[in-house]
């Protein structure tokens, strides 16, 4: 990588990796909520996560760019540990959700910095379309963070406590 357009390059392809990833994670994640609200929040952002895939995808049209990957270990490392909880934490089920919340919340901050650098660079190589498209996710990826949040505190945590 010598150029801000190899770099971009570079993470534009982690991310989508990380995306079609969390994309096949997210339906074993909401199998696995006890919470309905948690699991109608994972299958709902499973399908906005496909949108996200879309606009990547897009993304690389416009650079005329081949849409491909990279392994990203980070993403690799976060699934993973998610499935170690799923494998430990079997009961109560107030405990799993609140792992698996906080599992999520990890892979969303993940997304948001690596989208946030994206746009960064992608503004400095006057990429005003890109920039358009990758907002679009990255104020996703935050109203996703936002909402495990609000569940955690409202719900999900308050059953930690009780059980």
């Amino acid at each position: 990588m010598n150029t801000m357009n190899d770099l971009f390059l570079h993470f534009l392809k982690d991310v989508y990796y990380a995306e079609r990833q969390i994309s096949k994670a997210l339906p074993k994640m909401a199998k696995a909520a006890h919470s309905p609200h948690l699991r109608e929040a994972f299958t709902e952002h499973r399908e906005e996560t496909q949108h996200h895939i879309e606009r990547l995808q897009q993304v690389f049209e416009i650079l005329g760019k081949r849409a491909q990957t990279v392994t990203c270990e980070a993403i690799n490392g976060l699934i993973e540990e998610c499935e170690e909880l799923l494998d430990e934490a079997k009961e109560p089920s107030a405990v799993r959700d609140a792992g698996l919340a906080a599992c999520a919340q990890a892979v969303e901050h993940y997304e948001m910095a690596r989208y946030g650098s994206l746009i960064a660079w992608a503004k400095s190589l006057g990429k005003a379309d890109i920039v358009t498209i990758l907002e679009k996710t990255l104020a996703e990826e935050k109203k996703a963070d936002s909402l495990l949040t609000k569940l955690s505190n409202a719900e999900i945590n308050t059953l930690v406590k009780a059980a």
